[in-house]
Order: C-alpha cells, then sequence, then structure tokens
C-alpha cells in the first residue's frame, strides 16, 4: 500500500454512499468531482466549494458499494486521485445524504422571482411585465413589491416547464426600450424559482393582477393610478401621494398611544383609522385620512417635529401604499374612528403609588389653549371637581423647531399651528416638577 495512499483516508468512519473531499484546488466544479467519480458508479448529487477556503465537496453515488469502491480503489492505488494536478483526499463523509445542495432559486417551480435592475417602482407597469412574459405561455397571476434587492415581481404559470422556458429566455435580457419610459435606458432582468405555488391575489390593481379570475374586486385609488410615480416637467420622479402617512418615530422617551397620535393629527383633519407597530427596532405608525388633501397638510406641518417638548419622539413622515387600513383590534395600538364601539372608560394614567381616579388630560390645540374633559372625582393634591376643571398646567417653553411660520393654512377648517406651541408636552419632563401640579403623563 503507497504512503500516499494511506495519507489519503480514514479508515475508522462509518462507510457512506457521501464522500467528503478535500484539499481541492480553488472554486472547483460539479463537472470536475463528476470525472473524477463517475467510473466509479453514478453519481446523484454534489456539494462543491465548501468549508472556509471553498476547497471541499461532498460527492453522492447512488448506491453505497459504489462509493466503498472508490475509496478502495485509491487506498491502494499507487497514483492519489487529483483534480488539476492536486492530491484529493478522499473519507467516507458522516451523512448519508446531501441536502439544500441548491438553492431555493435553482429548484424549478411554476412562480418566478423577477428582480428588474436599473429601475424603481412605477418605472415598469405590470402591463409591460404581463406583455413580456406572456410570450411564452399564459400568465396566471403577477405581484409586483420593492425589497432591499431593488423592484421585484412574481410571476405565475401554470406548469414548471413554460416558467422554465421564460426563466431561460429572459433571465439576462433587458426589456425592450420602447416599452420602457424615457428616462430609463436600460431594465435587466434577473430570474430564478419562487418556493411558491399559487399567488394570493386579493384585488386587482397597479401592483397585483390575477388574470384568472375576472371577478377580483379591484382596488379603484390603486387602478386609477393616484399612487403611481409621476415625471414632473423637469424630468424628475415627482413623490407619489396617498391619504394614509407613515409615521417613524425617533428618541422615544415617552410611550406614544394611539391616543396621543390621535390628539396630534386630528388637529389638521378627521383621522379614520390609526395603527402602531414596531418595524427594524423602532416605532411606527399608519395614520389614515379621508383624503390625500388633508393628509398633505398634516405631513408638511408635522414632518420633523416632535410630539413632546425638549425634542422627544420626532416625527418623520412618508407617504404610505396603503390607501385603507384593516383595523381588527381595538387597542392602544389600533384604533378605527370610522365605526362605533362603546367602550369601558379607560382609566388616565397616574404616578405609581397614587390612588383613584386620575387628573384630566389636556387636549392638544394647535392655537395654543390647551382644553379639558372633564372627570370625575378629584387628583390627589387637588380639590376641584368636574364642574370645576383646574387651571390650565404651567408649560416649558418648547424646544421644538418653529413650524408657524414655513406653513400657511389657507384652506378652510384646517387649525393655525402656533410656532411656539410644541405638538405635546409631556406634563412631566425629566427633571420636572410633582405630579400633584400637573397632569399624568404617557410615560414608560
Amino acid at each position: 500500500m503507497s504512503t500516499s495512499g494511506q495519507q489519503q483516508f480514514r479508515y475508522t468512519q462509518t462507510p457512506s454512499k457521501v464522500l467528503h473531499l478535500r484539499n481541492l484546488p480553488w472554486e472547483c466544479i460539479e463537472e470536475e468531482l463528476i470525472e473524477l467519480c463517475k467510473p466509479f458508479g453514478k453519481i446523484v448529487n454534489t456539494k462543491c466549494n465548501v468549508g472556509a477556503n471553498r476547497n471541499q465537496a461532498f460527492v453522492e453515488f447512488v448506491d453505497l458499494n459504489q462509493a466503498i469502491n472508490m475509496v478502495t480503489y485509491y487506498a491502494s492505488a499507487s497514483e492519489p486521485a487529483q483534480i488539476r494536478g492536486k492530491t484529493v483526499y478522499i473519507q467516507y463523509s458522516n451523512r448519508h445524504e446531501i441536502v439544500n445542495n441548491k438553492s431555493p432559486g435553482d429548484v424549478p417551480g411554476n412562480v418566478l422571482l423577477v428582480t428588474i435592475e436599473g429601475v424603481e417602482a412605477g418605472d415598469v407597469s405590470i402591463d409591460v411585465i404581463h406583455l413580456v412574459f406572456s410570450a411564452f405561455g399564459f400568465v396566471y397571476k403577477i405581484a409586483t413589491f420593492e425589497k432591499a434587492a431593488g423592484f421585484q415581481a412574481l410571476i405565475q404559470y401554470g406548469d414548471v416547464q413554460t416558467a422554465s422556458t421564460a426563466r431561460d429566455s429572459l433571465d439576462g435580457r433587458s426589456i425592450p426600450r420602447y416599452l420602457l419610459p424615457s428616462h430609463v435606458n436600460e431594465s435587466y432582468l434577473r430570474i430564478s424559482y419562487s418556493a411558491h405555488t399559487d399567488l394570493n391575489i386579493k384585488f386587482q390593481s397597479h401592483r397585483s393582477r390575477d388574470y384568472t379570475n375576472p371577478h377580483l374586486p379591484v382596488n379603484p385609488t390603486a387602478m386609477d393610478g393616484h399612487l403611481q410615480p409621476v415625471v414632473g416637467p423637469d424630468g424628475k420622479k415627482k413623490e407619489f401621494e396617498s391619504n394614509v402617512l407613515l409615521a417613524s418615530i425617533e428618541n422615544m422617551q415617552y410611550a406614544v398611544t394611539v391616543d396621543v397620535l390621535h390628539m396630534v393629527f386630528s388637529a389638521f383633519g378627521n383621522v379614520q383609522k390609526i395603527a402602531i407597530f414596531e418595524k427594524n427596532g423602532g416605532t411606527q405608525a399608519l395614520i389614515q385620512y379621508p383624503d390625500i388633501t388633508t393628509a398633505t397638510v398634516a405631513k408638511d406641518a408635522l414632518e420633523g417635529h416632535c410630539i413632546y417638548d425638549g425634542g422627544y419622539c420626532k416625527l418623520h413622515l412618508s407617504y404610505s401604499r396603503h390607501t385603507d387600513l384593516n383595523i381588527k383590534a381595538y387597542s392602544d395600538k389600533s384604533r378605527d374612528y370610522t365605526i362605533s364601539i362603546s367602550h369601558p372608560m379607560q382609566q388616565t394614567p397616574y404616578a405609581p403609588g397614587t390612588q383613584g381616579p386620575s387628573a384630566p388630560v389636556s387636549s392638544w390645540d394647535p392655537a395654543g389653549n390647551p382644553t379639558y374633559d372633564s372627570v370625575p372625582g378629584t387628583f390627589p393634591g387637588q380639590s376641584y371637581t368636574s364642574a370645576s376643571p383646574p387651571p390650565p398646567p404651567a408649560y416649558t417653553a418648547s424646544a421644538m423647531p418653529p413650524f408657524g411660520s414655513s406653513v400657511a393654512h389657507t384652506n378652510p377648517g384646517i387649525p393655525q399651528v402656533s410656532g411656539t406651541q410644541p405638538l405635546y408636552q409631556p406634563t412631566v419632563p425629566p427633571g420636572g416638577a410633582s405630579l400633584s401640579s400637573r397632569s399624568p403623563y404617557y410615560g414608560s
């Protein structure tokens, strides 16, 4: 038995139809592995470029005896197994089959995942996508969306063969120039297979289509293109507008509830629905108005400003692609103001250690005049009753940037915003006065 052969093998392992190959040349490909192993039997699977140095691989034979024959042959051969002149060390693997050899995108399916490079949402319409892909067969459904990889679409065909033909024909190709807007020069398609088998399309819109169900409801706002980006006279894309605002809240030193957001945003018009959620480690909220005009006024007035004095809970606003929020629960995270539901009166928060009815919470007035809801009983340290509301708390000077001067509200019914009044004052700021002289705050 040769010395080189003794170095190639480990005899302590249980035989397996999967062999582990080491010391492979850089970027060894599947064809090279098959060429080395095929004299001993049929290869059913491989896994290349394994390990930190990408110089290992696994080869799976159809039968255990074939793997044993290869190991036995090179154990007694005068020359070791080699690929590109490098000695390959062979041993039995502790696995009995190779799994997940291919990524999900390489496993053929009837749904394609298409990344459209060089464009943004709205540059390529769903009708253009349908035109391109229907050249290879009937397209059942399409859904478009935006991810970190860019503008993408899911294309569903009736069978795997049609999807494979479309993928092989279009992957790496560009959408014909005459189908693209004038400001887009090229748009290449990167296509892989999706793990989906049947897309769930809830309504017809400019973002999704089900060509098998003509009775599917139509989203009128989405179909008429209100949310699609528009190119202005200067050739630059204008921001789309919506009646639903997406609010990202920074510097969350105080809790922000539905009631707090409703107090702030209802100053600019009727708020229909609110939903608060956590995303990417931060707090966000969706605020729905009845129309785009009201949402636009609120966005322009509140962008960059803080709910609480001192720079706390800063608002960053953008338009959402939603047009009608689906609110299923009445809670401190979601609320639908368009339906009348009788709920027990919620207790206003009060300081730990205190008892009984809480103090009224001031309602924010953009004109700078706090008002109060009547609450029966008294607050600890106070002697007023529901018939005699307390004097307004002494707010500290606002630290937020003035915005009254930069926003001119000319629409009737839109409130005027004071340049010095904070959006919503925490009644006990950090290091502030005792609770006996101020209303409770929304703190954690």
